[in-house]
């Protein structure tokens, strides 16, 4: 199952160069695994103030090409069952007008409990059901 979710590249979010300065992908990318989750029935929010937080544990970014101004783009989120405890959502930004690829990621996480020993809530564990490892 891949998700996605539409945006706009905004003039603050360009450095010197005039193209989006590489640490803003990570907001987008963040945003959109968030709206995945909503979308999904996982309330990321309702998470946390049960003690139970979504981490991720690693980022692996290939920077293929550069978004400029006013560039309409959206992020895919497809998500992978890694192991009994990981996941991983596959995520890749393309450029609408083209449909040039301006970036490839997959960022690793688990779920964390309040005494910070992981673990993978039902929640979670549904948006698995097709890749489950255990």
């Amino acid at each position: 199952m891949t998700f996605k979710v539409d945006f706009k590249v905004r003039h603050y979010e360009c450095d010197l160069q005039g193209i989006v300065n590489n640490s803003v992908y990570f907001n987008y990318l963040e945003h959109a695994r968030h709206e995945f989750l909503f979308a999904n029935g996982v309330d990321f929010a309702l998470l946390a103030k049960q003690k139970v937080n979504l981490v991720v544990i690693r980022s692996e970014v290939d920077y293929k090409h550069s978004l400029v101004p006013e560039d309409e783009f959206y992020v895919s989120v497809k998500p992978v069952r890694i192991s009994r405890l990981k996941f991983a959502f596959e995520q890749t930004i393309v450029r609408k007008h083209d449909q040039q690829v301006m970036l490839k990621a997959k960022v690793i996480g688990t779920a964390v409990n309040e005494k910070g020993r992981p673990f993978l809530p039902p929640e979670m564990q549904t948006l698995f059901n097709n890749n489950d490892l255990s």
